[in-house]
C-alpha cells in the first residue's frame, strides 16, 4: 500500500531527559497529510505548548505539496494537537508545577492512515548531563566492537 513514515526528532533524547509520553493526533489541511506520507517534514526545531486548554506544536515544518494549486497550506503554522482533556490538564499542571516541557520525538502515520504525534514530558539536561550521554554511547559502542572482534 503505502511505504512506512516516522519523521524523528533526534535532538530530544540528548537535549532533555523524556518522562512521560502520549500519543497525540494532529489537525492538518488536505496538502498536508499528503506531504507528511511523502516525508516531507520536520519536527527537529518545533516544540507544544497548551493555550486554552487547548495543546498546539508550534514551529513543525511540513512542505508544500508538489502537485498544490492555490489552495497549498504554510509551512510553518501552529497544529492544534488532540488529546483527551485529561491528559492536557496533567501536561499542563506538570508543567507548570515542576518546570517540565513537552517536547515532540516521532511523528508517523499509523495504521488506519492518520498523522500521529509521540509527545513526551520532558525535563531539560544540563551540559554535565549531556557529557554522561556521550560517554555511556561512545562505552557501549567500544564493548560491541570487542564483542563482534572476539
Amino acid at each position: 500500500m503505502q511505504k512506512e513514515v516516522t519523521i524523528k526528532n533526534k535532538r530530544a533524547r540528548f537535549e532533555f531527559e523524556l518522562m512521560d509520553s502520549f500519543d497525540a493526533g494532529i489537525q492538518l489541511f488536505g496538502t498536508e497529510i499528503k506531504s507528511i506520507r511523502m516525508g516531507k517534514a520536520s519536527i527537529t526545531e518545533s516544540f507544544c505548548q497548551i493555550k486554552d486548554g487547548e495543546i498546539y506544536i508550534i514551529n513543525m515544518f511540513i512542505d508544500e505539496y508538489d502537485w498544490g494549486t492555490h489552495y497549498n497550506h504554510k509551512t510553518r503554522r501552529d497544529r492544534k494537537l488532540l488529546l483527551q482533556k485529561k491528559e492536557i490538564k496533567k501536561l499542563e499542571r506538570k508543567t507548570k508545577e515542576s518546570g517540565l516541557t513537552i517536547v515532540p520525538t516521532t511523528l508517523y502515520i499509523n495504521n488506519k492512515g492518520f498523522a500521529k504525534l509521540r509527545v513526551y514530558l520532558a525535563k531539560g539536561k544540563k551540559l554535565y548531563d549531556k557529557r554522561e550521554t556521550i560517554k555511556g554511547k561512545d562505552l557501549k559502542r567500544d564493548l560491541d566492537r570487542m564483542v563482534k572482534n572476539s
